[in-house]
């Protein structure tokens, strides 16, 4: 199954607020970053409230992604809030 799924990532307080770190989707109907991330956000309220366009950070294969940035079977793609340091 894994080359026709794409593995999910999600890391800090998003982990921690969805209760999963991780998991596998098909990649059927799938074409980019924006479609994966509608995909998750129809899920519930929370789920689309926490993976508002505005505010996580897309990684796919561990390189900064945007909404536009493909996604192929076998990727993976990680989701994770904003970094902030002092």
């Amino acid at each position: 199954m894994a080359e026709s799924s794409i593995a999910i990532r999600f890391f800090a307080s998003l982990r921690e607020r969805l209760g999963t770190g991780e998991e596998r989707l098909p990649a059927e109907g799938i074409a980019c970053v924006r479609d994966l991330r509608e995909q998750l956000r129809q899920r519930s309220d929370e789920w689309a409230e926490l993976l508002s366009d505005d505010w996580v950070l897309t990684a796919v294969n561990q390189t900064m992604a945007r909404e536009e940035t493909p996604v192929n079977p076998g990727d993976e793609v990680a989701f994770f809030p904003p970094v902030t340091g002092g």
